[in-house]
């Protein structure tokens, strides 16, 4: 269990760095300035705003019977391989959760009621020449430290998005 603390703190530190990091790409504009949309895995209903030409402040919301997640991401977007409309981002943010008991008979290592943690975002965002649709694939890896303490992959999915100008 430690070395997954300290797996995940690393992992953190390396995402937070990166998307502060002073090289940035000021040429780049996104091709679309919000979205809305559906994240599959577990299902989710996402919204991305963007608040200058190349970073995000995305929220994922995720409701079942056994609760909810409400994540909140801020996101840096770079060109991909000179790939017109494709790019790859990496972010950070957190999470809250409100879980019941039957949440935690089916996911034993983690726990029901309010849980809280860092969460990191690395993933690739295209949006379609001549659609208003946005797509995109990522990987959330999530460090839980209230409630159970726990480092999660299994956020990240395949985001399907309405862009508006």
């Amino acid at each position: 269990m430690k070395i997954t603390r300290i797996f995940a703190s690393v992992c953190f530190l390396l995402i937070t760095y990166l998307a502060n990091s002073q090289t940035s790409n000021e040429q780049y504009t996104s091709p679309y300035k919000k979205a809305i949309g559906f994240k599959l895995n577990p299902g989710a209903i996402s919204y991305r705003s963007f608040y200058t030409r190349n970073k995000a402040v995305e929220g994922i919301g995720f409701i079942s019977i056994d609760g909810f997640q409400l994540t909140i991401l801020n996101e840096k977007y770079f060109p991909f391989a000179n790939a017109e409309n494709l790019t790859w981002y990496i972010g950070y943010g957190g999470h809250f959760n409100l879980w019941s008991e039957k949440y935690k008979l089916n996911n034993p290592a983690k726990s029901a009621g309010i849980a809280v943690g860092a969460d990191g975002m690395l993933g690739l965002d295209y949006k379609l020449k001549n659609a208003p649709i946005n797509i995109s694939v990522d990987i959330q890896p999530a460090f839980n430290f209230v409630g159970a303490s726990y480092f999660d992959l299994g956020w990240g999915g395949i985001g399907i998005r309405y862009t508006i100008k």
